[in-house]
């Protein structure tokens, strides 16, 4: 069943007219015909089963059918704090994260940051990870959408008010079972290409965080917090 973002009210027992690009994506690409059923969300918890009813030229309408309340999203509150990269390389992080149940994926920037956003570049690219969050969820099945936030200095974001368990992924540090006593409540701190400096690694455990390194690799910074999501989201849920 073709399964769609929409950015409008869903209610049961309602026709409904469906926005410009899923009438696009599923009656002009999909060449969907009346009588199709497809899953519709909006990101505000559930989603609706839906039948087409209708098709113009420009538009089309569905009847809201059904409800299902469930959202798919794991109980682990993650925040992934994640200094931005050039590339492909944020496009797979923000994809994969969304797959795995993250619930806010926080851009920062830092001393060896590759990309500084500014001015109406800043939310073109918000734009694009989000748009990549929402595609995410409408395969994977969740329907609760994750914020992807408005960059902040790594500095800024450490003198927030962040989760109770804070961990920072610190190659070369020693092995200790950092998730003994973790919580449901998480913020991961995830460096640039080029890793984050001595001096904010001591800045981050200033302000709480501790110190995880996951076996003797180095991993990149767009597969570190995937193997961290996962090992959390699998410590505390048993999902796998």
């Amino acid at each position: 069943m073709s399964r769609f973002f929409i950015d409008a009210t869903l209610e049961l027992g309602v026709n409904l007219q469906l926005t410009d690009q899923v009438f696009h994506h599923w009656v002009k690409v999909l060449r969907a015909q009346l009588g199709a059923i497809a899953t519709l969300f909006n990101g505000q918890g559930g989603e609706y089963q839906v039948t087409l009813i209708e098709i113009n030229k420009k538009d089309a309408v569905v009847s809201v059918d059904q409800f299902n309340p469930d959202n798919r999203t794991p109980n682990a509150a993650v925040v992934i704090g994640q200094v931005m990269s050039k590339g492909d390389r944020m496009d797979f992080m923000v994809q994969k994260a969304t797959e795995l149940g993250v619930r806010k994926i926080q851009l920062l920037t830092s001393e060896r940051c590759e990309m500084r956003l500014k001015y109406e570049r800043d939310q073109k690219k918000i734009n694009h990870w989000q748009a990549i969050a929402i595609a995410a969820c409408e395969q994977c099945g969740m329907n609760i959408i994750p914020e992807i936030l408005t960059p902040l200095s790594l500095e800024q974001w450490l003198a927030t008010d962040l989760p109770t368990t804070k961990l920072v992924m610190a190659p070369d540090t020693e092995k200790t079972d950092v998730l003994a006593d973790m919580s449901q409540d998480i913020a991961l701190l995830i460096g640039p290409e080029g890793g984050l400096s001595h001096t904010e690694i001591d800045l981050a455990q200033f302000h709480g965080f501790k110190n995880w390194c996951i076996g003797d690799r180095v991993l990149r910074t767009e597969t570190a917090p995937i193997v961290a999501l996962s090992i959390i989201i699998y410590k505390l849920q048993n999902y796998i």
